[in-house]
């Protein structure tokens, strides 16, 4: 027989208003707590809020806000240095999934020591639970809030560690829609299409399970249904909930399968070249699920039955094609850009091929792409999506 292992936060608040849960919530399990969050989420309120309900639950605070890019082991090290200097016990994470990784990253170094890149690759695992984090998303994308992932760039080699471990799991999560209405559009897009990539490579990945299945394709049909209008209209509260829960449903999937091919690509590229990740993503699903198709033809073809009602009679190749036409499209729709026209350096992108591909490889992923990739591959596939033109008026004919 067969034995599976789920994982996820203790206790999930989501849904319009949740984030009034945080006073009471902070207060079971500690003192002081240390706020890490941006300079953006200062300026739009959200700080203040969660600092509101820490006073009216007499909890002392601190607030960390220097995170101005994805998350690097420079901003863990400071945060965790502060956070010993304060005496802190209970960590609050409020924004991005940069300030969610690197409240993670925190957590685990505060109580079992180190520096984070001797976990990478499980090198040293945490046997000790770390500072209690209650981690609340501000974005629909990375799904941070539910997963036992970090990923925090070494800025000495360049490289986005990708470190996978029970304990880097929140304690507990807060998923308020209200907090997502800033988002920008390009912010809402970017975000959007990682937590689709981390749905559909859920579903596709050779370690998924009857239970990331069902949450994958759930997460996988309400972000397609909803991702376009909150695109296109960010104050449609109800777009909103549906891409917040969508998200968050896709960090369950992923973080008890795994993600694949996509993200073991995309993580070279944000770290050599500053894209942001939910963008490398999305630069790269086309060209990866064309890639793959042939290595998971029936479960392409299973999202779309789940997807559609209305396509009787297609052969499972048929739907397949449906399914991967219909991503390409949603990225022409979103005005996702290539990796030229993002103003990524040819010669620069090209001279560095090699060592993205290793990175790549280095990090796992592609082992769970349903078609596993040579170094050749990735180096091909890097090159085609550097060109690849999504402005094609062919994905609107259907």
């Amino acid at each position: 027989m067969t034995s599976y292992k789920l994982q996820m936060p203790k206790a999930t608040f989501y849904g319009a208003g949740a984030l009034q849960h945080l006073g009471a919530e902070a207060k079971g399990l500690g003192d002081k707590v240390l706020i890490i969050s941006d300079r953006m989420m200062e300026k739009l309120g959200y700080v203040r809020k969660c600092e509101e309900y820490l006073e009216c639950s007499g909890l002392a605070h601190v607030k960390y806000l220097d995170i101005s890019s994805e998350p690097t082991d420079i901003f863990v090290y400071e945060a965790l240095e502060l956070l010993k200097q304060e005496n802190c016990d209970v960590l609050v994470a409020v924004g991005g999934g940069s300030c969610i990784d690197t409240a993670k990253a925190v957590s685990i170094l505060a109580t079992n020591g180190a520096v984070i890149s001797d976990y990478m690759n499980n090198k040293r695992v945490a046997e000790k639970r770390g500072i209690p984090i209650i981690a609340i998303p501000t974005t629909a994308g990375t799904g941070s809030e539910a997963t036992d992932v970090t990923v925090i760039t070494n800025t000495k080699t360049d490289t986005k560690m990708m470190i996978k471990q029970p304990a880097f799991l929140p304690e507990k999560a807060i998923v308020d829609p209200e907090l997502t209405l800033s988002s920008p559009q390009g912010v809402t897009s970017a975000t959007g299409i990682d937590a689709l990539t981390h749905a559909i490579e859920a579903y596709l990945s050779r370690q998924h399970q009857p239970y990331t299945d069902q949450i994958a394709l759930s997460a996988i049909k309400v972000i397609m249904e909803n991702i376009e209008s909150a695109y296109s209209n960010g104050e449609d509260i109800r777009a909103r909930e549906g891409m917040a829960y969508g998200a968050m449903l896709a960090g369950m999937a992923f973080s008890n399968s795994s993600v694949c091919l996509v993200h073991g690509m995309s993580r070279p590229i944000g770290a050599l070249f500053h894209v942001p990740h939910g963008i490398s993503n999305a630069m790269l699903l086309p060209i990866v699920l064309t890639y793959s198709q042939e290595g998971c033809i029936d479960r392409l073809a299973g999202i779309s039955r789940f997807l559609y009602e209305d396509l009787k009679g297609l052969s499972k190749f048929e739907l397949a094609e449906k399914f991967v036409h219909d991503v390409k499209k949603l990225c022409f729709a979103l005005d996702i850009p290539s990796l030229k026209a993002w103003g990524i350096n040819e010669k620069s992108f090209y001279g560095s091929l090699d060592k993205m591909a290793s990175d790549a490889i280095d990090s796992g992923s592609p082992a769970n792409n349903p078609k596993v990739p040579t170094k050749e591959d990735i180096m091909n596939l890097y090159k085609e999506a550097y060109h690849y033109v999504f402005e094609s008026k062919a994905y609107l004919k259907h």
